[in-house]
């Protein structure tokens, strides 16, 4: 009995350790199986979002039916990898990274693209199968990188390209680009490298891509030009300076194709608005320069703008007709300028302006800025801020509109008290016919004239 009892025991023993071995793992797999669901539920949330991460810490984006790959500002020194999409991507956005060289294939797996953005990365190199497969690429930005000089076979894979732009680039105006600059040249291809300038040689620097003669691209020195024994550039005549031009929008400005039209001309050191702003521009900022003055007709073309930022440019003056053709203006910026009032009728093109921004001007609280105030009343779903009054002493502090409502208000008792001063001229003037009023006037200098009997004040 006493044995039987031992392996009761022990049978028992082994039982409970058995039991505790299998609970840990019981454990982890039910951890394991939370875990996987979490991550499936987080999978599920990520897609109902408006955009969702994709390789290379890009967003995927839908802008009217078009799907977005945005990779800009990722600090990419490469493209990155083809995936699977929610749709298939029209419009690949690769601005402001440092990718230095596009190698053969590099866009494999994006052969639906209509629009590639590689603008202001620090490209010097591209093979000449980079663009491969990209048949239905439409525009292509390559402006503001390094690129000294491209060939026309690297154009070839790319039969519907109609917006190419080269611009802001070093270009080596020499025999390697010759098939390159009779492509571009080529009276179909207008749209192609509008813009793009010769940075070298020195006799040729400045020279438009599409305006150069093409043989003077093979052309070793500048033809009857001195030529130096340890110079390898020819001595061009001197010529005189030329005439100061507008900077142009183009080329001072970054432009941003998708999802909508912006250029981006802040900090430029623009001492004035550009010329040649595109008609079909949205969103234009202008912020962070030395413009001084809008001038008339300055954004005459720009009639598609729906917003405008001039804040933080001393500005000090606008023309009536600066803003002339902005009918469909939505916001306009005008803080952190230098801007005392707002001239009469400056404002009467913005008829579907929804926010006005007048924050840190030192506006004068003077009759100047009534219409400031009296086109806000007329216009009241336009929001506004910043409106208040800088100066004379006696209004610091106060908003233009009040101090407006409080001039309109005491108006009248200004007038009576000025009508009984007995230092005006004899009431009796006052019945006397218009005519001889005339005439005592051409007999009293103009400075000891009493008042008119009639006098028109002119509100607004």
């Amino acid at each position: 009995m006493r044995v039987t009892s031992s392996l009761l025991i022990g049978s028992l023993l082994l039982l409970l350790l058995a039991s505790v071995e299998m609970r840990p793992g019981k454990d982890k797999g039910l951890t394991h199986k939370l875990t996987r669901d979490r991550m499936r539920g987080i999978r599920r949330h990520s897609r109902s979002g408006p955009s969702r991460p994709v390789a290379g810490d890009c967003s995927e984006l839908t802008e009217s039916g078009d799907v977005f790959i945005d990779c800009q500002d990722r600090r990419l020194a490469s493209v990155p990898t083809s995936q699977t999409w929610s749709k298939t991507p029209k419009h690949l956005l690769l601005a402001r990274n440092k990718i230095k060289v596009l190698r053969e294939d590099a866009f494999s797996g994006f052969e639906s693209l209509t629009s590639l953005d590689l603008q202001q990365n620090q490209i010097s190199l591209v093979v000449e199968g980079a663009f491969q497969g990209l048949i239905r690429l439409k525009t292509l930005l390559l402006q503001h990188n390094r690129l000294g000089t491209l060939s026309e076979e690297a154009l070839i894979p790319m039969p519907n390209l109609r917006y190419l732009r080269l611009y802001d680039n070093p270009w080596s105006c020499d025999c390697t680009m010759d098939s390159v600059v009779r492509t571009l040249q080529v009276p179909s291809n207008r749209n192609l490298g509008n813009h793009a300038r010769c940075a070298g040689p020195t006799w040729l620097k400045g020279i438009k891509l599409k305006q150069i003669d093409p043989k003077l691209l093979c052309v070793e020195a500048f033809p009857g030009g001195p030529q130096l024994d340890n110079q390898t550039d020819p001595i061009k005549p001197r010529e005189p300076s030329p005439i100061r031009t507008k900077p142009d929008a183009t080329t001072s400005c970054h432009t941003y194709l998708f999802p909508q039209i912006r250029m981006d001309c802040s900090k430029r050191g623009l001492t004035e608005v550009p010329t040649g702003i595109p008609e079909d521009v949205v969103h234009m900022d202008l912020s962070h320069n030395s413009i001084r003055h809008l001038k008339a007709r300055n954004f005459q073309g720009a009639r598609a703008l729906r917003t405008l930022n001039i804040s933080h440019n001393n500005l000090e003056h606008i023309d009536k007709a600066s803003l002339f053709g902005l009918l469909h203006l939505l916001e306009l910026d005008l803080s952190n300028n230098s801007l005392h009032f707002v001239h009469y009728g400056v404002l009467e093109d913005l008829y579907f302006l929804s926010q006005l921004k007048l924050a840190d001007n030192p506006w004068v609280c003077n009759y100047s800025i009534h219409y400031m105030v009296y086109w806000l009343q007329l216009h009241s779903k336009v929001r506004h801020s910043g409106l208040w009054c800088q100066s004379p002493p006696e209004h610091t502090g106060r908003s233009v509109a009040e101090y407006v409502y409080s001039y309109n208000k005491e108006c009248p008792k200004d007038r009576q008290h000025s009508l009984s001063d007995p230092d005006q001229t004899d009431p009796e003037l006052w019945n006397t016919p218009m005519e001889a009023q005339g005439e005592l006037e051409e007999l009293e200098p103009s400075h000891l004239r009493g008042p008119q009997k009639y006098q028109i004040i002119r509100l607004s």
